[in-house]
């Protein structure tokens, strides 16, 4: 990703308490999903040429749709508007077989870019449905994963917005049940929605694994480490990230005096720095790492110069390309068919 500027010499380095640090989370930032369906639109925009569609946004990051966009890719939002026999890549929250049949039916060239844990909890919704289970999808509703997900078993499944949910639900057969979730929420809050549930349905099942991926719940342990010791946390994310903004949600229950959101280093406001010694700074798993060294550019600028990696976990995970994106241009085997770009992270070189 082409790194944008940040607005230098924007912030001033006031007074405060102490010394200025920043405590900088790790793991933050993209994870092996994310890699994969970025590297797959950049791919087909190689292979085929511009435009290539794409349909909703390929991950929840502005800087990285408008980015493909000055590369060629067109997004939209559903299939029908993609004229017939183009090339049109699927997002890496996936789609319903409804999207995938809409798309055959007017002869695209479909690329999945689906994120494979997202895939995981597709099948196991067309499994229970073909075991004639009654699902609880624990989502938000009008996310693209979450209806995605339904779509898979339509017929079969409830969604649960949260654990306030839990009591005004109502199942067909109480003893039948189990429960999917989409993998970008709060760890804490999906499993007070599981406790209020099982407390309705005590014979309510669990699904074989869990859904929330390894990348949501291992930026939300960083992000808990990081704000008990925080007076202010930035989370760098677009607003449409269910996981930048869980990450906010997350710090401020753990015990940092602030959090907020922000797309771009810019949208810090001076404000925020007031009697703030220590800041703590992550980012979700669809934002590349260029926008958080850009905030910790800025931040240098008002005095946190002192930077701290706080490291809870390591991920080495990688997941191939779509088929039809695993050789270049010339037949060959692509170096980056496996895991996109190189998945040693920015953070994991420090």
């Amino acid at each position: 990703m082409p790194r944008v500027p940040a607005v230098r010499n924007r912030l001033r380095d006031t007074p405060v308490a102490g010394s200025k640090r920043v405590l900088l989370a790790a793991p933050r930032g993209y994870c092996a999903g994310v890699d994969r369906a970025v590297v797959a639109v950049e791919k087909a925009l190689e292979h085929y040429g511009s435009p290539v569609y794409v349909r909703k946004q390929i991950v929840h990051n502005v800087h990285v749709v408008s980015t493909l966009e000055k590369q060629g890719a067109i997004f939209v939002d559903e299939v029908d508007e993609v004229p017939e026999g183009s090339h049109v890549v699927f997002s890496a929250h996936g789609v319903s077989p409804a999207v995938v049949q809409g798309a055959a039916d007017r002869n695209l060239q479909a690329i999945d870019a689906t994120c494979p844990l997202v895939t995981k909890v597709h099948r196991e919704a067309m499994r229970f449905a073909k075991q004639d289970r009654q699902i609880l999808l624990i989502g938000h509703a009008g996310h693209e994963e979450v209806e995605g997900t339904m779509g898979h078993a339509p017929d079969r499944t409830i969604l649960v917005n949260s654990p306030d949910e839990v009591d005004t639900i109502n199942v067909t057969d109480p003893d039948n049940l189990v429960w999917l979730s989409q993998t970008t929420l709060s760890v804490d809050e999906t499993m007070e929605t599981v406790r209020r549930l099982r407390e309705r349905f005590p014979n309510l099942q669990d699904p074989p694994s869990d859904d929330i991926c390894y990348a949501t719940q291992n930026r939300q342990v960083a992000i808990k480490k990081v704000a008990a010791d925080a007076d202010l946390v930035i989370v760098v994310g677009s607003a449409n990230s269910s996981n930048s903004v869980r990450l906010v949600e997350v710090a401020l229950e753990y015990g940092a005096k602030a959090a907020y959101r922000i797309d771009y280093a810019s949208e810090i406001q001076q404000d925020w720095l007031d009697g703030v010694a220590t800041v703590g700074v992550t980012s979700g798993a669809s934002v590349p790492e260029v926008l958080v060294q850009e905030v910790l550019r800025d931040l240098a600028d008002a005095g946190y110069a002192d930077v701290q990696s706080i490291v809870t976990a390591e991920e080495d995970l990688m997941f191939s390309l779509p088929k039809e994106l695993r050789r270049d241009i010339t037949g060959e085997q692509d170096a980056r068919a496996l895991g996109g770009r190189s998945r040693k992270l920015d953070w994991q070189a420090q």
